[in-house]
């Protein structure tokens, strides 16, 4: 496992008001990486102002197609790690997950994009070396079993080799985002108290979802 990311903020560091990019089935776990491509202006104009300032970017999953869409609850803070700019006017990111958030209140937007004021209180535990939150060798083993009848069932190729070096904490980090899991479901691995509880959820999921397809022969 990763350790933790020497230039993310202490507990005592985090913001007070937070940029925030609403975009669905968009996860991002503590400690864990997402790469994004940033093309519209207002969210250009995020990153920018997040690079000048403490590097943080909330991200946050709508919970509706209104416009502006509601926001869920909860979401998780990601400090901007890696920045490239591209010749076709693109910005390649990646996010370093470094606490989630409950959402206080929203305030004004500023240059397109919106923010809120969060409360990280609920979630200090975050801010911890992952080595402290370690997934045991049993949740582990059920989830990967889970995961090889999911893809399986679903016709879906994997490079097992590569999947079966990664920690478990890293394995749910790359599937949150890759499955096709839903909006709901995904908030809900996002929510989950720690990495115990998250691998549980997750192995069922997989497992309701593998079942869906025989269900219907």
């Amino acid at each position: 496992m990763a350790t933790r990311h020497p230039f993310l903020p202490t507990f005592s560091k985090l913001p007070t008001l937070l940029p925030v990019f609403p975009l669905p089935e968009a996860v991002l776990l503590p400690h864990a990486n997402l790469p994004l491509t940033i093309f519209e202006p207002r969210y250009l104009n995020m990153v920018e102002d997040a690079m000048r300032s403490n590097q943080l970017i909330g991200m946050i999953q709508p919970s509706d197609n209104a416009e502006p869409p509601t926001l869920y609850a909860v979401g998780c803070a990601g400090r901007i790690t890696h920045y490239v700019e591209r010749q076709n006017g693109q910005l390649e990111i990646v996010l370093t997950g470094t606490c989630r958030f409950k959402v206080a209140h929203e305030v004004d937007p500023v240059n397109g994009y919106r923010r809120v004021t969060p409360d990280w209180t609920e979630f200090a535990d975050d801010i911890r070396s992952p080595e402290s939150d370690a997934i045991a060798a049993d949740h582990l083993a059920l989830f990967r079993a889970a995961l090889h009848r999911y893809l399986e069932n679903n016709q879906m190729q994997a490079d097992w080799q590569l999947l079966d070096k990664l920690s478990g904490e890293s394995l749910m980090a790359s599937l949150i985002g890759l499955l096709p899991l839903g909006t709901a479901n995904k908030q809900m691995l996002l929510e989950a108290q720690n990495n115990t509880n998250r691998i549980i959820a997750f192995t069922a999921i997989l497992s309701a979802q593998d079942d869906e397809p025989k269900s219907r022969q």
